[in-house]
């Protein structure tokens, strides 16, 4: 259970009993505090609460590596409390709202219901592998949800609270903020609602953070101090920004803690030091390290590669969004946004596909979502996502689970390889010659590698070749994705032209 579980397990010990001041600094070699605040509160309530149950399962030094088998039950049950807080609702009202605009039927909404909540990716990796994803993405909903009302500033508020949670939900960030700028400036200015955008955000950051600052502060006058039997360094020599740290070299200022409370937190939130991957997860940049070796390569250059080939793909579909705000273009553009940045950016993690994934499986939501067309692409982005995640889930040994929920999910969906009528049907939108072979293909190749993975040692000079193999499958599918997403969205756009040609 070293690992995922031990890290939040950690977080609760850590934010219970040390000064504020110091979570961000305490003892960096043992699972550091590297979320945003949101996630420390988070972890505070949690602890507390368990404290309660078990003052010994989150005692200082004396737990860690603690595995006692109801301290994972009641671990396993905060996981399952924060998503029926925050996830389930925000899916239930996203889901009746956008179907009540798209006018499609009970039961078909009830399925794609049922279809995410039941999405493996995220099932495995929160309640298996453990994690709290469910709940960022919950506030993402919940975000995207006052989108579609035109309730523009409690998406700012819902977004904010996602982003300070966990700093993944960046991958929306260009496209929720194209859109709020498009329903600034189009069909006319609006200064008003503008500054009002501005406004709340900034709040939103400063209530959020508040407690990380002026915890800062008064620690400060108490004469605590922040590295107090820590690792960290002083200073952190790749601080995220040249102005914070001149600043915060000079331990004089009044708002020298402040400063040094929030250059810290930057630090640990965006590690960008650790390099442009750590482990092999199934992006280009590490497909594309199997041909060139990239990590002899200078980091600085190596970001600046990242940052342009992520702009160039996510500047398309957030220009959609700026001139185009109707419902129908915003989850492909957001999900075409998210394939973006997990393709391209720097530091991905295998987790991080559950972003883009979340947006696509809500196409099954749609007027036409139901439909082959759509539905085959969404079970086939899903089903090439988890299988991604085997190598990380073999680890955890969660094969069991892994095969279990995804065979359900397929059923459930009605996709290979427990049915292929969906791509023998022959009914209305049913799916193009091009479209079988291609998912056909995969399918077969992740069949294939499985029995190969199970069935056959690899060479001993090349330990890893079946986890290449997956990145390699799974980063040109992903690319696929991404190309489908942006198609969606530009028929999207097409629709929305006609109808306004229709109404002039």
């Amino acid at each position: 259970m070293h690992g995922d579980f031990e890290a939040q397990r950690h977080w609760m010990e850590i934010t219970t009993h040390l000064p504020i001041s110091q979570w961000y600094f305490h003892d960096l070699e043992w699972w550091g505090l590297d979320y945003p605040p949101l996630t420390a509160y988070h972890s505070w309530v949690m602890g507390k609460i368990g404290s309660v149950i078990d003052p010994t399962w989150f005692a200082l030094y004396a737990s860690r590596g603690l595995e006692h088998p109801v301290l994972k039950v009641y671990m396993r049950a905060t996981v399952i409390i924060s998503e029926y807080l925050t996830y389930i609702p925000a899916i239930i009202l996203f889901l009746r709202r956008f179907t009540r605009i798209e006018s499609v039927p009970r039961w078909e909404a009830s399925i794609t219901l049922v279809a995410i909540l039941m999405q493996p990716a995220l099932m495995l990796i929160d309640h298996a592998h453990f994690q709290y994803n469910a709940v960022m993405l919950g506030l993402f909903l919940a975000s995207i949800s006052s989108l579609v009302a035109s309730r523009f500033l409690w998406s700012c508020v819902f977004f904010v609270a996602a982003l300070s949670y966990k700093q993944m939900a960046l991958y929306y960030a260009p496209a929720i903020f194209a859109h709020l700028l498009g329903a600034c400036l189009f069909p006319r200015t609006d200064v008003i609602r503008f500054l009002g955008v501005a406004m709340v955000t900034l709040a939103s950051f400063a209530i959020l953070f508040a407690p990380i600052i002026f915890g800062g502060f008064y620690d400060a006058r108490r004469g605590i101090d922040p590295f107090n039997g820590t690792q960290a360094s002083a200073i952190p020599s790749n601080s995220p920004s040249p102005i914070l740290t001149a600043v915060v070299s000079d331990s004089s200022t009044w708002y020298y803690p402040a400063v040094q409370q929030l250059t810290q937190a930057m630090h640990r939130i965006f590690p960008f030091a650790r390099g442009l991957f750590e482990d092999k997860v199934a992006n280009f940049w590490c497909a594309l390290n199997v041909l060139f070796k990239l990590k002899k390569y200078p980091i600085p250059l190596l970001q600046q590669l990242s940052l342009l080939a992520t702009l160039v793909t996510i500047t398309p579909p957030c220009g959609i969004l700026l001139l185009y705000r109707n419902h129908e273009v915003l989850l492909p553009s957001l999900a075409a946004t998210a394939w973006g940045f997990f393709l391209f950016s720097f530091q991905v993690h295998e987790k991080s596909v559950l972003l883009p994934l979340l947006p696509m499986t809500l196409l099954l939501a749609s007027k036409k979502g139901l439909a082959p067309s759509i539905r085959a692409w969404v079970g086939w982005a899903n089903m090439l996502g988890v299988w991604t995640m085997f190598p990380l889930l073999k680890r955890a040994e969660l094969r069991v689970p892994y095969f279990v929920l995804s065979l359900l999910w397929a059923y459930l969906l009605g996709l290979p390889p427990t049915s292929f009528s969906l791509y023998t049907a022959t009914t209305k939108g049913d799916i193009n010659l091009a479209t079988k072979a291609l998912h056909g293909g995969v399918y077969g190749m992740m069949v294939l590698w499985h029995v190969g993975e199970h069935f056959i040692r690899p060479p001993k000079d090349k330990p890893d070749i079946w986890t290449i193999i997956n990145v390699g499958i799974g980063a040109a599918g992903f690319g696929v994705c991404y190309v489908w997403c942006m198609w969606q969205s530009l028929e999207a756009t097409k629709a929305e032209r006609h109808r306004k040609r229709k109404i002039t």
